[in-house]
């Protein structure tokens, strides 16, 4: 979600998602062909801890390039500063809130912790739960932010995105995210460095809630010299984490910004 002002199956789509003895993904070949089709980057499978059953996926796109919030494209333009993923969790059968539930969940969050080298806004860490000042849950998953829970459509706002309209997307919970940093906010000499890691929270009405798996994700911006500044972004590899990092955990312990760990069972 940083943003400054001045595959594992390459070129894959979604069309279904099944759940019938497990979870099994559509996917087909090819270039995306409907507006309306999730372009993926990476799967991850997502479990509880000490259990290897799949309680679902945790799917990311194939992350696309825009120029502080406009002109998005997957190919990056010479004035690109930033990428935009989405995310997606499929709970599949074992994970299902009204099935089987071996998890024992009530429901599923996304909750995202940013790292990045650039400069930074008063009040703000280089390492820091990814919400707003003014959030009072640490999840993504929440207003303002971009997201979406079930059958729902696409942001309203498309103009960092690489599509037009509103496609539909259908997940048990997803973020929509375009972080991005200007030269503005770099440091000269060094380059810009942002990564996200991204992990599924199984939130529970009765007991605590637990972390299940995490994707991680990002870019950076290599500097080049006192007058041209910054290169477009680079991605940086799509990975799965079968547990969140201790950077996560540390990060979610430590934070003052919006506390989370009287109700989070890190065992």
């Amino acid at each position: 979600m940083l943003n400054r002002n001045p595959l594992s199956h390459p070129g894959a789509t979604i069309r279904a998602v099944t759940a019938a003895g497990g979870i099994t993904f559509a996917l087909l070949a090819g270039p995306l062909t409907e507006a309306s089709e999730l372009l993926v980057g990476k799967s991850c499978p997502v479990s509880a801890a000490q259990d290897k059953t799949p309680l679902g996926f945790l799917v990311i796109s194939q992350p696309w390039f825009h120029s502080s919030r406009s002109q998005a494209a997957y190919i990056a333009g010479d004035n690109a500063t930033g990428i935009g993923v989405e995310i997606h969790f499929f709970a599949g059968q074992q994970g299902a809130t009204d099935g089987i539930n071996r998890a024992r969940c009530s429901r599923y969050r996304l909750l995202q912790v940013r790292t990045t080298t650039a400069r930074l806004f008063a009040g703000e860490k280089p390492v820091q739960i990814d919400v707003p000042d003014e959030a009072v849950q640490p999840f993504y998953d929440n207003e303002p932010l971009e997201h979406g829970y079930g059958t729902h459509r696409t942001p309203a706002d498309a103009e960092d995105k690489p599509w037009q309209g509103r496609p539909m997307r259908a997940s048990t919970v997803a973020l929509y995210d375009t972080p991005y940093v200007s030269d503005n906010y770099g440091i000269e000499g060094k380059p810009i460095r942002t990564t996200f890691e991204t992990c599924v929270v199984c939130e529970r009405d009765q007991g605590y809630d637990s972390l299940l798996s995490c994707a991680s994700w990002g870019y950076q911006r290599d500097y080049l010299n006192e007058e041209t500044g910054w290169t477009e972004p680079e991605l940086l590899p799509l990975t799965c984490l079968a547990r969140p990092s201790q950077r996560f955990t540390a990060t979610l312990g430590q934070s003052n910004r919006v506390a989370y760990n009287y109700w989070l069972d890190w065992r």
